[in-house]
């Protein structure tokens, strides 16, 4: 009997590795489900988290910017029943720079255009009329205000800039019919600006194109 039974070990021992491989091999399978369902559900969380963020500052931005449409600009001037006719002289704006009246009927690029030098008014005007709005500086506007607009205006269609040596403040922004003297770039009246009056209520003849016109 103590033969048999020395002769059987060498296989019982066999089957107990084996037994405890299988066994460690399903505790780890247990361990790499639970680590996979762990990391799918903060996934999951993430994403529902990160969707719930997004969709939250997309609603805040879209109440700012219907704010800043339907409420009045500080300081903001307005002329009302300005001329539009097409004439070839220069014009005598009762406004310096000039929100509209009788214009060149060549408008002025204002695709994100930034102009270095002086462009004539007459032209200027009439890409007003288009639903553009125009950045103006004179030699008193500090330099990073001046730099700040330039990369406003060249990130938004519909807009242009330019200096205008003889007006009277630093830093001006203007559409058809309205204006506003802002105090720097920084300013919260130069995104409401441009939010209510690109491509806005008060433009003459929204949809018309601000390419294809007079490059200074």
């Amino acid at each position: 009997m103590a033969s048999a039974k020395n002769q059987n070990n060498p296989a019982a021992a066999r089957r107990a590795k084996l037994d405890e491989a299988r066994r460690k091999e399903r505790a780890r399978e247990r361990r790499v489900r639970i680590i996979t369902i762990g990391a799918s559900v903060a996934v999951v969380a993430a994403l529902v988290a990160g969707g719930g963020y997004l969709m939250v500052q997309a609603n805040e931005k879209e109440k700012k910017e219907e704010q800043a449409k339907t409420s009045p600009v500080t300081g903001e001037r307005s002329w009302d029943k300005l001329t539009q006719e097409h004439v070839s002289n220069k014009v005598d704006y009762p406004m310096n720079p000039p929100v509209g009246g009788d214009h060149n009927q060549v408008w002025m690029n204002c695709n994100a255009d930034v102009y270095t030098e002086e462009i004539p008014k007459e032209n200027a005007v009439h890409s007003l009329e288009h639903g553009a709005v125009w950045v103006t500086y004179n030699d008193k506007a500090p330099d990073a205000d001046v730099e700040a607009l330039t990369k406003k205006v060249k990130s938004t269609p519909y807009s242009l800039m330019s200096p205008v040596k003889d007006q009277k403040d630093p830093l001006v922004l203007s559409a058809w019919g309205k204006q506003v003297t802002v105090k720097s770039a920084s300013d919260d009246r130069v995104d409401q600006f441009f939010t209510k009056y690109v491509q806005g209520p008060q433009t003459p003849e929204p949809g018309a194109a601000c390419t294809g016109g007079l490059d200074g």
